[in-house]
């Protein structure tokens, strides 16, 4: 592998015997995925979309706490205001369907705590390793509102509609151990094993031909494109008028003024 290289605010890259290493590395602020750590990762899709010579890709946190925070907290929803809010919220739309639609094998390593729109990062990837101590959230019902980068379209696909339906209506946050039982993550590897497991998992898939990898991951893609193009449509009509509600704005400041929440529905 060559030395990483950062490329761009938030986001190192490693690059070498047919494959690429991604780590988010944010962690002053818990690994958000800011505006700017978005825009480098949809740009380095656009690189490694091209790049012949890659064939697995793998997405990891720095350290052990934090694979991310997310893309939007109560708090910077406020700071952002609604326009901003959407903005952000049809950029990490972007960027994920771009990981999703890469032609290499996209293997994510959650190394630490994943939350709301981060979970849908992890979601955006083919496959999924966790280390035990890790744990994950889709919290946005508590804040009022639904995941809005594609999670009710794309965890329905892993585990299950009910199962999906139930996670983020509940808002309740699992470890490690579940993920693996319902089939969110292959597998779970002791703390701070991660890299190595990245690693492992690659180099099997890399021992076999190139075109098997490419060609099986474009045919499962075609078999679901058709049902993806329009729940995603529907999301973002959704989540667009969602914003401009009073339970948005509800959510967003019980969340900030530590009470609970008085949702009306409207």
């Amino acid at each position: 592998m060559s030395n990483p290289e950062e490329a761009g605010p938030g986001v190192r890259l490693s690059l070498g015997a047919g494959r690429a290493d991604i780590v988010i590395d944010n962690q002053p602020e818990d690994n958000l995925l800011a505006p700017a750590v978005l825009q480098t990762l949809l740009d380095l899709c656009s690189r490694l979309a091209a790049d012949g010579s890659v064939h697995v890709v793998t997405l990891s946190g720095a350290g052990s706490d934090w694979f991310s925070k997310g893309i939007l907290t109560p708090g910077i929803k406020l700071a952002l205001g609604k326009d901003g809010v959407l903005d952000v919220v049809r950029l990490a739309n972007r960027t994920f369907d771009a990981i999703e639609a890469l032609p290499q094998v996209v293997i994510a390593g959650i190394n630490g705590y994943v939350c709301a729109g981060a979970v849908e990062l992890v979601l955006a990837c083919d496959i999924r390793i966790a280390a035990e101590h890790s744990r994950l959230s889709l919290p946005e019902a508590k804040w009022g509102g639904f995941p809005g980068a594609g999670a009710p379209v794309r965890l329905p696909m892993v585990v299950g509609h009910a199962r999906a339906l139930e996670l983020i209506c509940s808002a309740r946050e699992i470890d490690a151990a579940e993920m693996e039982r319902i089939g969110f993550v292959q597998s779970v590897v002791p703390k701070g094993d991660i890299p190595g497991a990245l690693t492992a998992m690659a180099a099997g898939f890399l021992a076999n031909g190139p075109l098997a990898l490419r060609g099986a991951k474009r045919i499962m893609q075609a078999r679901l494109e058709p049902g993806f193009a329009a729940a995603r449509r529907l999301s973002d009509q959704l989540r667009a008028e969602f914003e401009w509600t009073a339970d948005a704005d509800e959510g967003a400041a019980a969340h900030m003024e530590g009470r609970a929440a008085r949702f009306t529905g409207r």
